[in-house]
């Protein structure tokens, strides 16, 4: 790498403001998973913001120690939610990603699996489709299974995260338009999600069910496609500003009342990407609402049924630090007859998740997950809720690893059961 390649260039001097909030005060070290794991200043994100600053006053090169912290960072932004100075973390991580990838710092594997999966294949639904239908075909036969002890170690790690991939007909997109029952309460644009269709299409279709019962008309617009969060966590802000312009026609939201996501990740996407593209996407930015939060603030009309059990809801990073959302999805729960809601000692922090961090950082995705799981296991719940796709697979993944009894599942999935019958169409 030349002197030029590591020195920083106008648009690193944009880091510079961002860091200048920092007052190095440390309340937000004891939130951050890296720094409990390794109690090194440096993965601290007081410690990073510092290196940060040193890149952009052009006192520290681009380069070793600068360019690991910025991906053994999860990007889970507790250290936001710590800050007493209002720092911009997330952004600023972003931004020194992008210039690591730029400066082609990142190990070449890395690079590639992570170029390959997020340009060419997540956000292009055909080509997703084609593989889920492919997995699918394998883990019917066992194909998987049998190729697994083959497979190089990622691979295997990456292969054990997998939920079953649903048949065809779950992983159908759901329709354009969808009346609302009973009485009127007004109309809504649901957003899809790239992900979520393919692995989780259950909870989107139970997203729209307790929508459309809730009495909201439901649009599904077509042209919407892949948010962008993925690739920008990876240090690839073009694809994810190209990624958010392209739906900002698609999710303009004309008279509706909100945008509505059930991925913590996508919501925190779409709800910031104003801050990617300016003034231009705020219409959009500022229509966007989780869809436990939309429904506890409209209110949820109409006597529920029971649905016996206990469960432990985990806050999705994405959701409680980058957009705020923690009370709601609780609220919700307890709303449901005999549904016991039971506390666990550490709801808030990340579990190692992270997009995929997990595949790239998998010995700290698994100590921060075993953190996680040390303090769900105790509780022993019958239920595990938690609101975003990368959550959902690494926390199913590492219960059936200790023997967990817990179904893990979307609160809006148990909305959803305690629901009564729909009236014919």
């Amino acid at each position: 790498m030349s002197a030029s390649d590591s020195s920083p260039g106008p648009d690193l001097a944009t880091l510079l403001p961002g860091t200048l909030d920092c007052v190095h005060c440390g309340l937000c070290l004891s939130s951050c998973p890296t720094y409990l794991e390794t109690g090194r200043e440096t993965s601290s994100p007081r410690g990073r913001v510092y290196l940060m600053r040193g890149l952009a006053e052009g006192k520290i090169p681009l380069a070793g120690v600068l360019a690991e912290e910025a991906h053994l960072c999860l990007g889970c932004r507790a250290c936001e939610t710590a800050c007493p100075s209002g720092v911009p973390y997330g952004a600023l991580l972003e931004q020194t990603r992008a210039a690591v990838e730029r400066a082609g710092l990142r190990p070449t594997w890395a690079r590639r699996l992570e170029r390959l999966a997020l340009r060419g294949i997540v956000p292009r639904p055909r080509r997703l489709a084609a593989l889920m239908t492919l997995l699918a075909f394998a883990q019917r036969l066992r194909l998987d299974r049998l190729a697994r002890p083959f497979l190089p170690k990622r691979l295997r790690d990456a292969h054990a995260l997998l939920p079953l991939v649903p048949p065809a007909s779950q992983r159908r997109r759901l329709p354009a338009f969808t009346k609302a029952e009973g009485e009127r309460r007004g109309k809504v644009v649901f957003f899809e999600g790239c992900i979520m269709p393919e692995l989780f299409g259950g909870v989107n279709r139970a997203t729209l069910r307790v929508l459309v019962q809730q009495g909201f008309d439901v649009l599904v617009p077509e042209a919407q496609g892949c948010c962008g969060a993925l690739q920008a966590h990876s240090g690839d802000l073009e694809t994810a500003h190209e990624l958010a312009r392209a739906n900002l026609g698609a999710l303009d939201p004309g008279d509706v009342q909100a945008i509505i996501v059930n991925s913590a990740g996508c919501g925190a996407a779409l709800r910031e990407m104003d801050h990617w593209l300016g003034d231009e996407a705020s219409r959009v930015a500022s229509r966007v609402r989780d869809v436990c939060e939309f429904l506890d603030e409209a209110g949820l009309r109409g006597a529920l049924l029971p649905v016996p059990g206990r469960v432990a809801y985990d806050d999705p990073c994405h959701l409680v630090h980058a957009q705020g959302v923690s009370a709601a999805p609780r609220h919700l729960l307890q709303a449901i007859p005999e549904l016991e809601l039971v506390d666990h000692d550490d709801p808030s922090s990340c579990c190692g998740a992270a997009g995929t961090y997990n595949l790239t950082q998998p010995e700290m995705s698994q100590a921060v997950l075993a953190r996680k799981l040390d303090s769900l296991e105790p509780v022993d719940p019958d239920m595990i809720a938690t609101g975003n796709p990368g959550c959902l697979m690494q926390l199913r993944a590492g219960a059936e690893g200790r023997g967990m009894r817990a179904e893990i599942l979307h609160p809006i999935e148990l909305i959803a059961r305690a629901l009564p019958p729909s009236p014919p169409s």
